[in-house]
């Protein structure tokens, strides 16, 4: 892995990302585990492999897909219901019809992005739950559900109302007390959304952005804008955790896959429909799979795959054939997000990786 090590390094001379911890595991083990640079360049505090990140749109694998997962085992919500047979404010409207499995293999037809938050920002927090609900029965349609592929935060937005609406609690206690306690992961420093009422130690997170909009370096607060004024708890964005916690919950995925893990959390047959690539997309339920062009898991990992990424410069990927995790988290959006040197520097370091793990007859 000295190969592996050298390139991390460079990257921070690079000035790739400030700071990132990097985690590879294989067959159930650990094999490298390392922290690099600053989780903090104006204070200069050290990274740590227990740094906290803002993980960004891993919020939408690792916590809205996992709460539909479960819904869905435990019968209490199907891959084919309509958004209106669970949202009545959605009856009668274009988007009525859409199935749930849609929104998670990114075809619903709703457009990638919106500012809501300058839209909520003038509503009082206790009413902008249900003013987004308006915003998303408002919203215009792209295309027709299921014609295209389009990466969407607005579809996981519904997604995370789905949730709450069928559980009758928030989604962020709802994870918690369904997928992560059970794997002994921490709700304060393993994973957890961190809401806008909690009282964060700064020092235990990597900062992210100097936002111009709320005028503040961004720790231990989330940097999605229209998850900020959900107060920190959305579908899309609002998850933060460490390397080894993301291990636990991506390693018990990959044994409930092989339906050889002691807990189960899912049963095997639900693990394999939902890391399924989807007919005529790179996508799974809820989880990326590598692209045809430029694959940001690099050349060597196998066609069954999942992983996602996240805008503040986290992401993971697993090769399901292999038995390989790499968990690679950064702070590159700190201080600003007009640093996109990672984009060149995923693929590089996933190909260094399996090139190391597999002597080079990746």
């Amino acid at each position: 892995m000295k190969q592996v090590d050298n390139l991390m390094r460079q990257a921070i001379s690079d000035k790739v990302f400030p700071g990132a911890v990097l985690l590879i595991a294989r067959n159930d083990s650990i094999v490298f585990f390392e922290a690099y640079g600053y989780s903090n360049i104006f204070s200069r505090r050290k990274m740590t492999i227990d740094t906290i990140f803002d993980l960004a749109s891993l919020t939408k694998p690792l916590a809205t897909t996992m709460a539909i997962m479960m819904l869905v085992q435990k019968r209490k919500l199907g891959l084919e219901q309509t958004l209106e047979s669970i949202l009545p404010c959605f009856k009668k409207t274009d988007k009525g019809q859409i199935k749930i499995k849609s929104f998670l293999c990114h075809s619903s037809g709703l457009p990638a992005y919106r500012e809501y938050y300058y839209k909520l920002s003038n509503i009082p927090p206790g009413e902008r739950r249900k003013r987004l609900e308006s915003l998303l029965v408002k919203e215009s349609m792209l295309y027709p559900a299921e014609k295209k592929v389009l990466y969407s935060d607005l579809g996981f937005m519904v997604l995370g109302l789905v949730v709450e609406t069928v559980t009758g609690r928030g989604l962020d206690h709802y994870v918690g007390d369904e997928i992560y306690r059970p794997l002994g992961i921490d709700s304060d420093k393993g994973l957890f959304f961190a809401g806008l009422d909690s009282k964060p130690t700064i020092e235990d997170f990597a900062a992210t952005e100097i936002s111009s909009w709320r005028n503040i370096l961004l720790e231990g607060v989330v940097h999605d804008e229209n998850a900020y004024m959900m107060g920190g708890i959305a579908g899309h964005a609002g998850l933060f955790g460490s390397a080894v916690s993301l291990y636990i919950l991506l390693s018990s995925l990959l044994s409930d896959f092989y339906g050889s893990h002691t807990i189960n959390l899912f049963g095997k047959d639900l693990v394999h429909t939902f890391f399924k690539e989807q007919k005529g997309t790179d996508k799974a339920l809820g989880f990326e799979t590598p692209s045809l062009v430029n694959p940001s898991c690099g050349n060597y990992f196998s066609k069954r795959s999942i992983g996602h990424l996240g805008f503040t410069g986290s992401s993971f990927w697993i090769d399901l054939e292999r038995r390989v995790i790499v968990i690679l988290l950064t702070n590159r959006v700190h201080p600003t997000r007009d640093n996109i040197k990672i984009k060149d520097f995923r693929p590089e370091i996933h190909n260094t990786v399996m090139l190391s793990l597999f002597k080079r007859n990746a």
